[in-house]
């Protein structure tokens, strides 16, 4: 058996004490400080009440300190943890000196502590040896760490419920002057001092600095879902009820092992989101759409509309804009349909995009804007921002909900009438989901040519039909030929998104509107994406074809004089 031999120094007489020994048991767990409470007390100065833990499993002793200004040194390198631990290896808390021995025999005397190694002049991000790294000490294979998960839920709600009132009582005329991140400083700070003092005690087989960034998230912060948004592989972070996260990666759903620790702070956390933003989120407005400082977009809705729990949802958007080359390479589209709506661009046609939710509308919109020249003046109109232009000549214009009190509303149809009287060389509408879609149509038919915009539609065909009922909400009595006329003239090209069930997207369609025979739209499909099978690992395979139809605005180009390249609408192009 291993002992754990200390000795103490620093005190009145400024001798060191004889070494004490300590046996340590298979998965033993011993708490070191001045506490009362500790199983190791110290007297030697510099030494916290509860300072550190040591731990012996099966893959060796390791020690770790457990608060902010507790330090560690081995072998006169500073550190927060570290093991396993060697024998002849020195680890000095405050004044006090820790070596693992081995336990002597019963006709042996108990042997003197490896001579010490002079400590080297280091600070705190000195080099520490090979053994010391900030990862996580190995858990030892105990049913108490099969069952830390659950006990971890109830100490952080413990700790929270802690931590909060220690900042209402202290700290109440400071929080309101403080930001985000001071306001994460002072949580952090009041989460130590709770260890320090023993107000709170980690008797659990947990990491003391995961704790406490896992209390600090959930009382001011984002809670579980902050590791989540730091994940850029993560495009959507779906909570449904405190117990059950889910993510989309890579265009796959996937739940993940994380959880609210309560209802309660996921309330706290939703109405930290709405809060800053002037909006409400309780029994009188049960539902929000708002957006994050990074410009994720959130939707939220609580009960009684929401039958198990609060319900949040938030997009994410890549930092980074998606070019028309980079979805390509992902087999978003082919060669020849990409340098199809460049030319769409540079010729000013109206595009329409249309697809489901979450099938890439944006992201395409973004790819297309790149290519829209930086002397044209563009004015975007959205409900959340959540275009990226790089060009200079650029007003971004955001809808505006009603306050707490439901006034103050500015829907997007008052912001593309608006943008109207701006002088816009083109005009995107981030989505088409109201009245709006009637004074869009009008733009484009008064000038504005080469203007762009999206809509929620499984098919060009169905798509036309939503701007047609979209026309309608406007609340003008308008003939079906009327509508239909005006569409027909003002929109050039339909681009269909579909996101398949190997997680991809695609175009699967592009489609000009070619003008009205009788009651009806004609479309002429320029592009589409045929589907073959399912591979083994997952992925479909398919291919993009042209249809062999030249589009109408190729004919006048050819006719002013112009020679566009027509062979782009010969051929496939493999996925």
């Amino acid at each position: 058996m291993q002992q754990i031999a200390i000795t103490q120094g620093g005190n009145e007489s400024g001798k060191a004490s004889p070494a004490d020994h300590y046996p340590l048991h298979s998965d033993a767990r011993v708490l070191l400080g001045h506490s009362r409470r500790c199983d190791i007390r110290l007297s030697a100065s510099g030494v916290a009440r509860k300072h550190a833990e040591v731990r012996k499993t099966p893959d060796g002793i390791y020690i770790r300190s457990l608060g902010s200004r507790c330090f560690l040194q081995l072998n006169g390198a500073n550190c927060r943890q570290a093991g396993p631990l060697t024998l002849g290896d020195e680890v000095r808390i405050g004044q006090a000196q820790l070596h693992i021995i081995n336990a002597p025999t019963p006709d042996a005397p108990a042997p003197a502590p490896a001579p010490t190694r002079a400590p080297e002049p280091s600070n705190e991000t000195a080099q520490a040896p090979s053994r010391v790294h900030p990862a996580q000490i190995p858990p030892s294979q105990t049913s108490a760490d099969k069952r830390s998960a659950s006990v971890s839920a109830a100490l952080i709600r413990r700790f929270q419920e802690a931590i909060s009132e220690r900042l209402d009582l202290y700290r109440r005329d400071v929080l309101q002057t403080l930001s985000a991140e001071q306001l994460r400083q002072e949580a952090q700070t009041a989460a130590w001092e709770l260890i320090n003092e023993g107000v709170i005690e980690l008797t659990e087989p947990v990491d003391a600095d995961r704790v406490v960034t896992t209390v600090v998230a959930e009382a001011v912060g984002l809670g579980p879902i902050e590791a989540l948004m730091e994940d850029p592989s993560i495009s959507e972070v779906m909570v449904n009820g405190h117990e059950r996260i889910y993510v989309e990666r890579h265009g796959r759903v996937e739940k993940t092992s994380l959880a609210f620790s309560s209802a309660a702070s996921l309330s706290s956390v939703l109405e930290r989101i709405v809060s800053p933003l002037g909006r409400r989120l309780d029994e009188g407005s049960p539902l929000v759409d708002a957006r994050l400082p990074d410009g994720s977009r959130v939707n939220a809705i609580i009960p009684p509309l929401a039958l198990h729990g609060p319900a949040l949802t938030i997009r994410r958007f890549a930092q980074s804009r998606m070019s028309l080359d980079k979805l390509r390479e992902l087999g978003a589209l082919s060669q020849a349909m990409q340098a199809f709506l460049v030319m769409c661009i540079s010729h000013r046609r109206n595009i329409l995009i249309s697809g489901g939710t979450g099938t890439g509308k944006t992201t395409i919109l973004n790819a297309l804007s790149a290519h829209i020249k930086s002397s044209e003046r563009i004015i975007t109109i959205e409900d959340s921002a959540e275009l990226q232009l790089d060009q200079d000549h650029v007003v971004a214009l955001e809808s505006r909900p009603a306050n707490i009190e439901g006034s103050g509303a500015i829907p997007i149809r008052d912001l593309v009438r608006n943008a109207l009287r701006m002088r816009p060389d083109r005009i995107l509408v981030g989505e088409c989901r109201g009245g709006e879609a009637l004074d869009m149509l009008q733009a484009m038919n008064t000038g504005h040519d080469g203007s762009l915009t999206t809509a929620h539609a499984n098919s060009p065909r169905d798509a036309l039909a939503r701007l047609e009922v979209m026309t309608l909400m406007a609340g003008m009595e308008l003939p079906a030929r009327a509508i239909r006329e005006q569409i027909s003239a003002a929109i050039d090209i339909v681009v269909q998104l579909t996101r398949f069930g190997d997680g991809r997207r695609r175009i699967t369609a592009i489609t000009e509107v070619a003008g009205m025979e009788g009651e009806q739209v004609l479309l002429t499909e320029i592009f589409r994406y045929r589907r073959h099978a399912a591979l083994n690992d997952g992925c479909l395979s398919g291919e993009f074809a042209a249809s062999g139809q030249i589009p109408t605005f190729y004919e006048a180009m050819r006719a002013e004089g112009e020679a566009p390249d027509l062979g782009i609408f010969q051929g496939n192009a493999l996925t």
